[in-house]
């Protein structure tokens, strides 16, 4: 059961590129986008998280953080940032926990058996952390709506 527009965010805490614990907590007090990705190097994940990455001067004036998440190890992800010039977190969701919680995940992603992957979706958190917007999808190959996302912001 994913998680509802409306409802307060579930606190977690995981891992970024450097190892580094980081809670949704520390992001209170601004407007939150939680972006979950299958994966890193990935064809449309990494199209997303550019387009995330090209639009966060956008995000950022409209008093918004962008926060990558994904089944990837923190280095898998610390490579993934490097090659791309992702300039927000990347936090490493390796036993599934938080994507279970928030979003769901795919079942035997890319057809490898038994490996599941984060269900591409975004989330926007108000400052005090309740939930404000919601996309999942079922598709994996299917980004979302960056105009969307952004007017939801504003």
């Amino acid at each position: 059961m994913a998680i509802q527009q409306g409802a307060q965010a579930p606190e977690f805490t995981l891992f970024d590129t450097e190892r580094k614990p980081r809670s949704l907590s520390e992001f209170h007090g601004k407007k939150t986008v939680l972006v979950f990705y299958p994966g890193a190097f990935t064809g449309v994940c990494t199209k997303e998280m550019c387009s995330f990455r090209d639009s966060l001067a956008q995000f950022n004036s409209l008093g918004a953080q962008v926060v990558g998440i994904s089944v990837d190890s923190p280095f898998a992800n610390k490579a993934f940032a490097a090659q791309n010039n992702l300039d927000f977190p990347l936090l490493s969701d390796f036993d599934r926990a938080v994507s279970k919680a928030y979003c769901g995940v795919y079942e035997e992603f890319a057809g490898l058996k038994g490996y599941m992957a984060s269900k591409r979706s975004v989330f926007i958190l108000d400052p005090n952390g309740r939930v404000t917007y919601v996309w999942i999808s079922e598709n994996p190959g299917t980004e979302p709506n960056y105009d969307e996302v952004k007017k939801a912001l504003a």
